[in-house]
């Protein structure tokens, strides 16, 4: 462009009219694109360091730290899989150790998790309580990104000196459950973190995968929506350790507490629980902050009550049993996609599979099957 406008310039300085009352002036130099000094700004890629340094950070309560080896861990780059996997391994140790409460949370579309949470959590932290929420956010199926956002609906409870929060884009991971939260959960444990709250996408397939990897379920309804028990299917109750009917404040506490009686009701009438606890419906307020003991109370006794008979350990060893079964899947499933055979012919049979000349359950038994002769 400024070259352009310096030709102009040289033309119009030969041309002289003097009759002519037409002005022309040299047009004015026009700016880089791209500001030069924008390169100060760029920040290097931090180094990926030792495992030793990073559970150096971990056990010191390093919260950095902390979430640059959660990054690690979530990253599916192969290069970073061997510090991460020594990572959890170590800090499996160190959790193990510690008797903390996993708590999942999840509810209904507008039910408040994250205002709850934050309430609640800030009420954990008074009490004493190290708090980290492991809150998963959806992903687009379409850009495959994520908001994020937990941090600033939660506002008050990210400046706390007690709470850690983690948001992580759920990135494809079936019902919402980001594909490396249980092993964030030892991160956490081992970096001094007794309760650890972890938040789901909402209602769905989700719940599930939160139940494999925690002690206590609480669901989160409101009052209001329709028929109370409508829609709210078997085994989603069936899970839950507690349900809580959120915004009983101003008109809607009635209401509330209507929900509340109908949800007592309604659990009574499900076979008793393994774990000899019996659940329970209450109501809150994150304005009011009216249920807020009640709650920690009821969470309290059902670990006193697993713990003393037993089923607190016995769950822990199920639910190794099932994440060892998970992480063999995961196992495989990387080993073949890395293969440097497939790597070249998965392309052509995706082609051949949108062409609609190959068949996609065919595809992948010769894809396999070519796997199976490269080894």
């Amino acid at each position: 462009m400024s070259s352009q406008v310096e030709h102009q310039g040289d033309f119009f300085k030969d041309y002289d009219n003097k009759d002519s009352k037409l002005v022309v002036n040299a047009g004015v130099a026009q700016p880089p694109i791209m500001n030069p000094y924008v390169k100060k700004f760029y920040k290097k890629r931090p180094e990926i360091l030792s495992a030793d340094q990073y559970m150096e950070g971990i056990l010191a309560g390093n919260t950095t730290m902390l979430s640059q080896a959660i990054t690690l861990v979530e990253s599916q780059l192969p290069e970073h899989r061997k510090v991460a996997q020594e990572i959890i391994k170590r800090c499996q140790v160190e959790s193990a150790a510690r008797r903390t409460m996993r708590i999942g949370i999840t509810g209904v579309p507008g039910a408040g998790k994250s205002t709850f949470i934050e309430a609640f959590g800030s009420y954990m932290t008074s009490c004493g309580h190290k708090l980290a929420v492991l809150a998963i956010d959806p992903s687009s199926e379409k850009t495959k990104g994520s908001i994020l956002g937990d941090k600033t609906r939660m506002e008050t409870l990210c400046h706390d000196p007690n709470a850690f929060i983690r948001p992580s884009p759920s990135a494809g991971s079936l019902g919402g459950v980001a594909r490396k939260t249980r092993e964030t959960i030892l991160l956490c444990e081992a970096a001094g973190y007794d309760t650890i709250f972890v938040e789901t996408v909402g209602v769905g397939q989700s719940e599930t995968a939160v139940h494999s990897m925690t002690d206590f379920f609480l669901l989160l309804l409101i009052s209001g929506a329709g028929d109370d028990l409508q829609g709210i299917k078997r085994g989603i109750m069936e899970m839950s350790d507690m349900i809580n009917v959120t915004k009983a404040d101003g008109n809607n506490i009635e209401r509330a507490q209507m929900a509340r009686v109908l949800y007592v009701n309604a659990l009574h009438l499900f076979p008793p629980t393994e774990s000899g606890w019996v659940p329970t419906a209450v109501t809150s307020s994150a304005v009011t902050k009216e249920g807020l003991p009640e709650i920690k109370q009821k969470i309290e006794e059902y670990f006193t009550l697993v713990r003393g008979n037993g089923y607190y350990d016995k769950r822990r060893r199920e639910q190794a049993r099932y994440w060892m079964y998970e992480s063999i899947n995961e196992s495989l499933k990387n080993m073949f996609y890395e293969n440097p055979v497939i790597e070249k012919l998965l392309p052509e049979y995706e082609e051949a599979v949108l062409e609609g000349t190959l068949e996609s359950f065919t595809s992948a038994s010769e894809l396999i099957e070519k796997y199976r002769e490269s080894k």
